[in-house]
């Protein structure tokens, strides 16, 4: 337990996430530090290649096998069905608007990076083995959920606008908007281009998606940092709702995750690791592309849950809760 609370520490502390406190401290005390909205586009923009061409590049590393499709499958799946169900508990039982409510679902049906490797950390020290090809499988995830997020929202919208259920040809348009729209198209290019070029292709750019990446994101949590401070009301005023969400969502993901590993014969660490996937919600990906695909959307609900909320519990009580499940499961 004193390894993980270690462990937990130095992942809150290290440079990316302390300066989204940095941001949400400057925001609280009414500072006039500001970043331009030009250079978060930017940043946003850049995030999402870097992050699409590093998973593509794991995915060609890691090969195939069949048991890595099922296990894939399983990932992309569980990205397309827990965005629909965090959809569903917050408009009907929080009452959120489509847009918040899908920029939510947005995050929820993507991953934390940072989960991931604090979770391979935790098996290691218990001396527990996984699959290596989880690491592609985590890259898989971490796009349909926030596809499914956006279209959820567009969809919604636009019925509530109008008053008029969305017709087929509504539905084609909307879908080519979600499917098309600029982030998803820069994620999804950038994956296949990695996946393609491999590590060769690594090697020709790794300056630009390696060494530049923890800078760019330090920015971008501190412009994150700064407008969730600024929008808070709106999260204190649903607030013991979306505590509650944000630590019943990752038990129904985790839950969903652990189960589906067991199912297709992953050991106990992989199945930890794909329940955590699916406990996990998005803090730089989804943020990046909800900001340019729902830019009405209130990012201190999004942003304020996944670092506040379900970040902690999984760190501190998810791990080791799904960790024991998965043995369970195994029969060890």
């Amino acid at each position: 337990m004193l390894d993980l609370i270690g462990q937990t520490a130095s992942n809150v502390l290290s440079p990316a996430i302390l300066f989204f406190i940095l941001g949400l401290l400057a925001g609280l005390a009414q500072s006039d530090l500001s970043i331009p909205r030009e250079a978060t586009g930017v940043l946003a923009l850049y995030l999402m290649l870097a992050i699409g061409f590093r998973g593509g590049v794991e995915l060609a590393h890691a090969g195939f096998s069949w048991q890595m499709a099922a296990a894939a499958g399983c990932g992309v799946a569980l990205g397309l069905v827990i965005p629909l169900v965090a959809f569903a508990i917050l408009t009907t039982v929080g009452r959120l608007d489509p847009t918040n409510a899908g920029a939510i679902a947005a995050h929820y049906g993507s991953i934390s990076a940072v989960t991931f490797v604090t979770t391979i950390e935790f098996l290691n020290q218990a001396g527990a083995p996984f699959e290596g090809f989880m690491v592609a499988v985590m890259a898989l995830m971490e796009t349909p959920g926030i596809i499914v997020g956006i279209l959820l929202a567009k969809v919604y919208r636009q019925r509530g606008s109008s008053g008029v259920p969305v017709n087929g040809n509504d539905l084609r348009r909307l879908a080519r908007e979600a499917l098309f729209g600029g982030s998803v198209v820069l994620l999804l290019g950038s994956f296949a281009i990695g996946a393609l070029t491999g590590e060769k292709g690594m090697a020709k750019v790794s300056p630009f998606v390696v060494d530049l990446f923890p800078g760019a994101l330090a920015v971008f949590l501190l412009d994150m940092g700064l407008t969730t401070a600024r929008r808070l009301g709106e999260f204190f005023r649903l607030g013991r709702f979306l505590v509650g969400f944000g630590i019943v969502m990752p038990l129904i993901g985790g839950s969903l995750g652990v189960t589906l590993g067991s199912l297709v014969g992953l050991s106990p660490g992989g199945s930890t690791l794909l329940a955590l996937l699916a406990a996990s919600a998005s803090y730089i990906v989804a943020p990046a592309a909800v900001r340019l695909s729902l830019p009405q959307a209130n990012p201190s609900l999004s942003m304020t849950l996944s670092l506040g909320t379900t970040f902690p519990f999984n760190i501190l009580l998810g791990i080791p809760l799904f960790y024991t499940l998965a043995q369970a499961l195994a029969g060890t």
